[in-house]
């Protein structure tokens, strides 16, 4: 309890030097009162202690509540430094509700190498390592090519994921030994951007996006006989919307709706 007051005062005192952002979700369609959003407030800071470049936050509940305790969701706090030429940074997540355990993320990147390191792990009573991968760009004859091999611990999982970038196109190649995946991404003009995407088991999706203006877009995604996501963004506010489709009929629909408040 007497941790949980700590992080909360934290969050007010301290809430004009960060921006806090409060999310509020409504899902499958029910706006009746409370019982159907799901508000959120996210607040994160940064400083620098020493060598390191230090940044934390916390994301709690806004629901009106009696149990203080039940507010915070998760607390969180990322450590970064310059070691003989490589980046190094360390990001550690905590649930709230359960300070005995850390998701944690380990970077590493080298720009001369045009390498990066990511390692992925729980710890706690013990220490796990979830998944590895590894980032190497390639600039050739003008284009960019990044490959990324990964491997997936807790599922046995490795796949190879190639980035081809060349002034308005993009192909990636995303292959494992059970899933072969292609995405052509092609700038069609200054405001309307298309990508479909289609596997070795004839699934296909497509997204395009639409510019509206500099900082407005929308950006739809279609997963035939799957899902319809929707992307809108203007300025502060973005707003997500989720629906599950099965044949021609809408099943429900998620909406999420976000934006940047200064208190």
């Amino acid at each position: 309890m007497k941790f949980t007051s700590i992080v909360l005062a934290s969050v007010v005192g301290v809430a004009a030097a960060g921006k806090p952002q409060l999310s509020i979700s409504v899902q499958d369609g029910n706006f009746d009162g409370l019982d159907g959003l799901n508000p959120t407030l996210s607040w994160e800071n940064s400083g620098r202690a020493g060598d390191l470049d230090i940044s934390y936050g916390v994301e709690a509940n806004a629901r009106p509540t009696t149990d203080i305790a039940s507010l915070p969701r998760s607390i969180w706090g990322k450590a970064s430094t310059d070691i003989s030429g490589w980046g190094v940074s360390a990001r550690a997540d905590i649930d709230a509700q359960d300070l005995g355990r850390a998701d944690l993320q380990l970077d590493a990147s080298n720009d001369d190498a045009d390498l990066s390191l990511r390692l992925t792990a729980n710890a706690g009573s013990d220490f796990n390592v979830r998944a590895v991968e590894a980032t190497k760009g390639l600039d050739i004859n003008g284009a960019r090519v990044t490959v990324r091999p990964r491997l997936d611990l807790e599922n046995d999982s490795r796949d190879v994921e190639v980035n081809y970038s060349s002034g308005n196109s993009n192909v990636r190649l995303t292959a494992s030994a059970d899933n072969q995946e292609v995405t052509v991404s092609q700038q069609i003009d200054d405001d309307n951007r298309i990508a479909p995407t289609v596997n070795n088991r004839g699934d296909i999706s497509v997204e395009w996006e639409r510019r509206l203006s500099d900082d407005s877009s929308l950006t739809a995604n279609l997963k035939p006989n799957d899902s319809l996501d929707l992307k809108w963004r203007d300025a502060a506010w973005t707003a997500n919307i989720n629906m599950p489709i099965d044949g021609t009929n809408i099943n429900g629909a998620n909406v999420n709706i976000k934006r940047d408040v200064t208190f």
